[in-house]
């Protein structure tokens, strides 16, 4: 249906004549009449009926006509919602693993709270295959998900990934611990994340470099209860570097080769150019851990 033709409508609706309509819109009078007959023709029914000189609205075309205010309203709150240059203002839905929301994205909203309080983010919490699978249904429109060095993601060619920041992993023992080859570490139990594959694989491309297949015993998703699993001796395993680990705990280096977490901002193609989505993607890019 041809908005062009809805509005004449409307205004025909409003003002009662032809002419008077033709002035509001810069058109002909020939025009408006060949606009609402054109109109006619699409819907299937007459719009406008004989009233002496003048036209009256059919009970279709008044129907129509209301119909024309939501519909013209909506296309261009539409217009103003899509418009690169306007206020950021909308609900975005972002899933995410529980590090990247504590360090990026509960900041950004804090920020977006200031500087864009028209965006309001709903954030659910979920291990990247999980956000993944729900960005592609389209159930979320943000994913903030991470891979490693050594387990890169695989995204479908419809998804777009921005970069956020890494973190260095390494190898978390009791302590005291010191640093020794890998191999040592063959006859250990070993604990890895129960809702994503990505640690896992890391854990058995490292073990294969050093020669052995490793034990998993537990799969266990909060850092904390690995933290736990390892000082009461029921496993080890990777955890990152750089953060406050509970007492009883080491986190030894890892090197050649070493272990990076990657993280990202995971959106639908395109998506990231809506107003609310592209405003929190520049927020999440600003990392309040990262060095000055």
């Amino acid at each position: 249906m041809n908005l062009r033709r809805l509005r004449v409508l409307l205004e025909l609706s409003r003002l009662d004549s032809m002419r008077e309509v033709a002035d509001e819109l810069d058109l002909t009078t020939s025009s408006v009449s060949q606009q609402i007959a054109a109109l006619a023709t699409e819907v299937g029914t007459a719009l406008v009926e004989p009233d002496g000189r003048r036209v009256r609205l059919t009970p279709a075309g008044r129907r129509l006509a209301d119909h024309a205010v939501t519909i013209l309203a909506a296309v261009e709150a539409a217009r103003r919602d899509l418009d690169p240059a306007s206020e950021p203002e909308g609900a975005v839905r972002v899933a995410g693993f529980a590090t990247a929301i504590r360090r990026s994205l509960l900041p950004a909203i804090v920020e977006l709270a200031t500087t864009h309080p028209g965006v309001d983010v709903r954030m659910s919490e979920y291990e990247p295959l999980e956000a993944l699978e729900l960005l592609g249904r389209d159930d979320v429109d943000v994913a903030l998900v991470y891979d490693y060095n050594l387990a890169p993601v695989a995204l479908r060619n419809d998804l777009t990934a921005r970069p956020l920041w890494t973190l260095q992993w390494g190898l978390a023992v009791p302590s005291p611990a010191r640093r020794q080859p890998f191999s040592t570490y063959a006859d250990h139990d070993w604990i890895v994340n129960s809702r994503n594959t990505a640690d896992e694989e890391v854990l058995r491309t490292l073990a294969s470099m050093a020669g052995f297949t490793p034990r998993v015993a537990h799969r266990i998703d909060s850092l904390e209860m690995v933290e736990d699993l390892i000082v009461a001796g029921h496993g080890i395993g990777l955890l990152p570097r750089g953060r406050a680990t509970r007492r009883g705990v080491r986190v030894l280096p890892l090197t050649d080769p070493a272990v990076t977490m990657r993280v990202y901002a995971v959106t639908r193609r395109g998506r990231e150019q809506w107003p609310p989505v592209r405003v929190l993607l520049d927020h999440l890019a600003r990392d309040p851990d990262a060095p000055a």
